[in-house]
């Protein structure tokens, strides 16, 4: 009996162990294939390139008054524009393969009871990912523009370069979608030993704080109301990560109580 548990003990041990060659050559295999799936969706999101710049303009144009149109400047700026709308697109698209290629790569560090997580992982992670940008594409971001175009009279025209929309357009979902990811990040950590759900409720107020700072950092728009609308689901979602925070820490002992 006691043979089989060392022999068994000595297979984790191995299996969990990888050289450094090891580790580059799994982080080479994951962000090619990573790559390779990026690559294969721009080229159908340049295709549509288009219908993807009616949606990505729209929380604008709404607002905008008649007869104002994007501009661009540069005689190539509009192409690289619409690379760039292309490769944002096939980012949010090929989220799913991407996020599981980055389970992938740190599964051998994991136990064997823990990798059963993948799916969950990938899901949850894709659904709070594509829900922060949702949210930000709905929610914030009209207020947002309507309150930059809320300058514009008879002495003073908007004339948006159509780069720098993209650019902010880019920055702000892409922040709501990882700031959205806070119970999965919070779930690792308390897999890890780092954080606890007491530890989380007990500094709750310090949480407040930190993340009105967050969003107003991450808020293209200076008022308070984008600032608020996006530190709302945050909150929540700290709320959230504390009940995955137990979740985690329950799942830790249970292995230890059944021994």
């Amino acid at each position: 009996m006691e043979t089989t548990e060392t022999t068994e003990t000595s297979a984790t041990t191995e299996d969990h162990k990888m050289s450094l060659t090891g580790h580059l050559v799994e982080l080479r295999k994951r962000l090619t294939r990573s790559l390779i799936a990026v690559g294969i969706g721009f080229g159908g999101c340049y295709y549509f390139k288009d219908w993807i710049f009616d949606i990505v303009t729209r929380p604008l144009t709404k607002v905008l008054p008649k007869n104002s149109y994007l501009i661009y400047t540069g005689l190539t700026e509009a192409f690289f524009v619409y690379m760039k709308l292309a490769f944002f697109a096939s980012l949010i698209i090929t989220c799913p393969f991407i996020l599981y290629q980055i389970w992938k790569f740190i599964a051998p560090a994991l136990h064997s009871k823990e990798k059963k997580y993948v799916l969950p992982f990938v899901f949850f992670s894709t659904l709070l990912f594509i829900s922060g940008v949702l949210f930000g594409y709905f929610i914030a971001l009209p207020p947002a523009f309507e309150f930059f175009v809320s300058f514009n009279n008879k002495y003073l025209q908007a004339m948006i370069s159509f780069g720098d929309y993209l650019s902010l357009f880019v920055t702000f979902l892409l922040g709501f979608g990882l700031s959205f990811e806070l119970p999965i990040f919070m779930f690792f950590l308390a897999k890890l030993g780092i954080v606890h759900a007491k530890m989380l409720s007990k500094q709750r107020r310090y949480a407040i704080l930190i993340i009105f700072i967050v969003a107003a950092i991450l808020t293209p728009s200076p008022d308070a109301l984008s600032q608020i609308l996006m530190a709302i689901p945050l909150m929540f979602l700290y709320e959230v990560s504390i009940f995955v925070v137990k979740f985690a820490e329950k799942k830790k002992v249970t292995p230890e109580n059944n021994e």
